[in-house]
């Protein structure tokens, strides 16, 4: 729904977009290299204390993707795992993979979604990059089952709302309505959502189920998606591995596949524990002829999933690629999640089922073993087919559907079941069900079974995905707590631990499951602006504290995580003050300032979503219907899940708020307690040495009853009610306003000397160029492609280049340091957070060899231009630099440093480019003895040193008119002081390449992974060689 997703609690920042290098998006010529990794789906219900909206992205869960690999999907980004402060500084990563490591190991389960992917607004993200770092149905009629789709899939754009103008207009304001009928709200409540207009379901004859989804982005081009119901969790003790070795063989041995690569077509495949998906992104035509592709992509797609070959030279070449990318994905980072699975799913298959099963198998399957488990699951009525595109004609499309899959199927239909002995203790579970007479006994064949032969089956999917039974945390349901787990390895760098709630799926179908997503929304929302307001020491305990609570498909669960990352020394601390503060948000609840700061930005940001609702992808709608479908949720548009919120949001009182989301916590709050649900699990993920000042490398102990003793002690610590925080409404008041345009009369000049000309415009691109008076460089582009929205980037040259010799990693740390501080003029970093929630403002900062740069997106709704605008001027003009920030921002990057060892890729590309830059710091990571050289004064003028303005430019894209957008670049940024220090020209050190460093030894590589160190390496060489030239 436009408006909900998941809830957590984080110190962590808001990620603004996926990212995937070109390594992380192919695996190897077989798979076509232009196609990037499949994404997975928003949850529908994902909470998470670090996003405002209600479908915040997803976090990285462990999963085969495409060609076998088990990948780690990411908030923002693939290959770098990021670090964020109230600044929101991510350190790539980098800057803490080590403590990452342990932080990002949260299981990295998918979620469901009510999605709406934008983040809490937030401060500046920082995204300093280490350059190392790399990454019941009728025949074939269509059913018109509408759907909602509260957002429209992992990557999509986040949705707001200001239409409901006097409803929070102050803060005090109660958000019920009490003049309702109790009766009457009940029955709105208990309706049902309204389903999705353009979402056309249907089903053959054989089973096969099939979706329609009209989408003109991109256009021209259509997305079909073969989901078979079939993983991992579907193998027996012996096949364990064998789903996955299905979708290598199956995908990419079809020749009919293989004659779609030269069309423009991409094509990709992935495994997970409930289902295997084939997916193919084609044209709707090519140019060299009129005729439609998509019976062609029907019919490749029904090749490789109901007649594939398994040749035994094709079954020998894909054993060898999974068996090269088991050894490539056995990272730590891996490792952490399987032990966060498998202790969360002790009780279960889903423990010991991972996608890419186990090598001493893999080595052993022959043909027709592989071929048996084929037979076993892959039929029609055990797959869904997914067309979303640019498509005009739905019935033309049905016709298509059935003239390639109406027969597949039907010669077999009729077969026998299998004996339990077949597969195991467990066949009756775990085989497909098999039901009597769906369509009558359609053959003579004899059973091979010990069955009744006269008794004919067909094959039906499971009613449940997955197959699994859970043992739930439900008051009463268990009184056996287990003890919290210890993961311990040499390659882990922090401590992080993880504490584990699972219930069942509440399927999102009417008013009221809607309103209760809302009402966790808000509730979780308070969690991590509280944890900022609370602890602004030099040294906090935790380094991240989430708390995340969404629904996964994957699972057949809702699961709610407390995680938490600390240095190992301050573990304790660090356990304490999160359950302390998970205490008191549950004993005292969100104030009513918060439920109407909260409220108002989720509506706003639903809003937004409902305004881009012809600007989704395709595959961004499809992911989300696909993930909703999993999870029994209903599909609306954009549209009708934002006007479905509001007609909730009016009925919200703060005591509901509080009670339901009190129930989210008290396995945490109550923990101990006889009457209180117990933890799912318990995980620690802890180093097995750690860094001692004056002693060096020393072992670290620690044993499960302590674990449990620093619980309790944080849970009897004396709370308090959370007091209330005053949000400036603006920055800069138009008083203050008034006075800098007196004082530095902004106007705009001439580009250039040669010409009077104060603004040109590109008729073919759009843009607009200008200049400011006091130096900076002003570039805008009206776009409609975001109603509403619009984004705007400062980019300042120097970057860390520009470090002298004397301040080694001023540059990066100071930008850090400014994350981490979050402050400007008189408004503290809480205030600022704030602001930029009430506003939705996302703002991320970055440090990169050649430019420090700052991006902020924002809606125009309720002047939120104006407000990005405001924060960037106090940013440039009244930036406060703290002395807790700089020590902060420094035990950071020290830790990050200690833990290069850890990392085989780091490690070798940290040495391979200290050899080639002949120890040039400014291209790897600051060496301790450089950080403690530091000083804040050194970081600060390192940083402002580079805010001249004839060395800044600003670019703004967005659905803004000329008028609106040049007042605020007068008002706002021809304000900015003329250059500091603007006599002074940006020097930088040379670079020096080591010639051939004859005492370095060499090998060749016939290592893989190696390989890939090494090209991860080059891509560095190949930035900083652009630099010197």
């Amino acid at each position: 729904m436009a408006a909900l997703s998941s809830v957590v609690g984080s110190s962590g920042a808001p990620q603004i977009g996926p990212w995937c290098s070109s390594r992380d998006c192919k695996r190897r010529g077989h798979y076509n290299s232009a196609l990037s990794l499949p994404r997975p789906s928003t949850p529908f219900l994902r909470l998470h204390s670090r996003h405002l909206s209600l479908f915040p992205p997803t976090r990285r869960y462990p999963r085969e993707l495409g060609n076998g690999r088990l990948g780690f999907h990411r908030n923002k980004n693939y290959t770098r795992k990021q670090y964020t402060s109230m600044f929101n500084e991510p350190v790539t990563e980098a800057p803490f993979s080590g403590r990452n490591a342990c932080i990002s190991c949260s299981l990295n389960r998918k979620r469901s979604h009510l999605n709406i992917k934008r983040s809490i607004p937030r401060a500046f993200l920082d995204k300093s990059t280490f350059h190392i770092s790399k990454h019941g149905i009728g025949n074939i009629s269509v059913r018109y089952d509408h759907l909602p789709q509260a957002t429209v899939g992992p990557d999509e754009p986040h949705a707001a709302s200001t239409a409901w103008p006097d409803v929070l207009e102050k803060q005090d304001l109660d958000i019920s309505y009490p003049e309702i009928d109790r009766a009457e709200l009940e029955g709105f409540l208990s309706s049902e959502l309204p389903s999705h207009p353009k979402v056309y379901r249907g089903q053959l004859k054989n089973g096969l189920r099939y979706l329609i989804l009209p989408n003109k982005v991109p256009p021209n081009r259509f997305e079909a998606h073969m989901e078979v119901h079939v993983g991992s969790i579907d193998e027996e003790d012996d096949e364990q591995g064998i789903a996955h070795m299905i979708e290598h063989v199956a995908f990419l041995g079809s020749k009919k596949r293989e004659k779609l690569l030269g069309t423009g077509a991409r094509s990709n495949a992935y495994t997970d524990f409930h289902h295997t998906v084939f997916h193919i992104h084609s044209p709707t035509s090519t140019k060299d002829s009129d005729g439609d592709l998509l019976p062609s992509v029907l019919d490749a797609l029904n090749e490789i999933a109901f007649h594939p070959k398994f040749l035994a030279s094709r079954v020998e070449k894909e054993r060898r690629a999974i068996l090269s990318e088991l050894q490539m994905m056995n990272t730590i980072e891996y490792r952490v999640d399987c032990q966060l699975l498998q202790h969360l799913h002790s009780e279960n298959k889903l423990s010991k089922r991972f996608p890419i099963g186990l090598e001493e198998q893999i080595k052993k399957w022959d043909a027709d073993k592989i071929r048996k488990f084929h037979e076993r699951w892959y039929f029609p009525a055990n797959a869904t087919l997914y067309i979303v595109g640019d498509i005009d004609n739905i019935s033309k499309t049905v016709g298509q559907i059935e003239a390639v899959f109406g027969q597949t199927g039907l010669e077999n239909e009729a077969i026998s079941a299998p004996s339990p002995s077949a597969f195991g203790a467990m066949a009756s579970f775990l085989v497909p069900k098999l039901s009597a007479g769906l369509a009558g006994s359609l053959s003579n064949e004899k059973s091979s079974t010990s069955l009744d032969q006269s008794k004919i089956l067909k094959k039906e999917r499971h009613a449940v995905r997955p197959p699994v039974k859970h043992n739930w945390s439900l008051p009463g349901s268990s009184t056996d707590g287990k003890l919290p787990q210890i993961f311990q390895h040499e390659l882990l760098q922090n401590f992080s631990i993880n504490m584990f709630c699972k219930i069942p799926v509440n399927k999102v179908q009417t008013y009221g499951d809607l309103r209760n997503v809302l009402m966790k929304r808000i509730f979780l929302s308070a969690l991590h602006f509280r944890i900022n307001t609370r602890y602004k020491s030099s040294n906090p305990p935790f380094t991240s504290v989430e708390l995340d609570h969404s629904d996964s498909g994957r699972e057949g669960c809702t699961v709610t995580t407390l995680t938490v990352t600390a240095e190992p020394k301050n573990w304790q601390s660090a356990i304490r003050v999160a359950v302390q503060e998970v205490r008191r948000l549950k004993e005292f609840g969100v104030t009513r300032g918060e439920l109407t700061r909260y409220m108002d930005a989720l509506l706003k940001d639903s809003e937004h979503l409902a305004a881009l609702i012809d600007n989704v992808s395709s595959v961004d709608n499809l992911d989300f219907i696909m993930e909703s479908d999993a999870l029994g949720h209903t599909v609306m548009d954009q549209r009708q899940g934002h006007e479905s919120l509001v007609a909730v949001a009016g009925t919200v009182t703060l005591e509901e708020v509080n009670s339901i989301g009190a129930k989210v916590l008290e396995y945490i709050a109550d923990f101990g307690k006889a009457t209180t649900p117990l933890p799912a699990a318990i995980v620690a993920c802890v180093p097995k040495k750690v860094h001692v000042d004056g002693i060096g490398e020393t072992e670290f102990k620690i044993s499960p009853t302590e674990i449990t003793a620093a619980i309790k002690s944080g849970l009897d610590e004396p709370i308090e009610a959370e007091p209330e925080l005053e949000v400036p409404k603006e920055l800069i008041s138009s008083s203050q306003l008034q006075e800098l345009r007196l004082q530095r009369s902004p106007t705009f000049i001439p580009l250039s000397p040669e010409t009077n000309v104060t603004k040109v415009h590109d008729k073919e691109t759009g843009i607009t160029q200008c200049r400011l008076s006091n130096g900076i460089p002003i570039n805008y582009k009206i776009s409609k492609t975001e109603a509403q929205g619009g984004v705007m980037r400062l980019i300042v040259g120097g970057g860390r280049a520009a470090e002298s010799p004397e301040s080694k990693g001023s540059v990066v740390v100071g930008v850090r340091t400014l994350s981490e501080g979050g402050r400007v003029g008189d408004f503290s970093r809480e205030q600022v957070e704030l602001f930029c929630v009430n506003h939705l403002i996302n703002c991320s900062l970055e440090s990169t060899e050649e430019f420090i740069s700052m991006e902020f997106r924002f809606t125009l709704r309720d002047n939120g231009m104006r407000a990005a605008f405001q924060l960037l001027h106090m940013v440039l003009e009244h930036s406060v630099w703290l002395d807790d920030a700089f020590d902060r921002a420094r035990q950071l990057y020290l830790s990050y440093y200690r833990s290069i060892p850890k990392s085989l890729e780091r490690s070798t590309a940290h040495k391979l480019m200290l050899a080639m830059l002949n120890g040039d710091e400014r291209f790897v990571e600051p060496t301790p003895p450089s950080l403690e050289n530091l000083t804040l004064q050194s970081v600060k003028d390192a940083v402002m040193n580079q805010f001249v303005g004839n060395n800044m430019e600003v670019s703004i894209v967005g659905d803004f008119s000329e008028e609106e957008i040049e007042s605020c670049v007068l008002d706002y940024l021809g304000t900015v002081r003329a250059t500091r220090n603007s006599d002074r020209a940006q020097e930088f050190s040379p670079i020096f390449f080591r010639p051939s460093p004859s005492d370095l030894q060499s090998q060749q590589v016939r290592n893989k992974a190696s390989l890939l160190l090494c090209v991860d390496a080059l891509d560095v060489v190949m930035s900083v060689m652009h630099l010197k030239y």
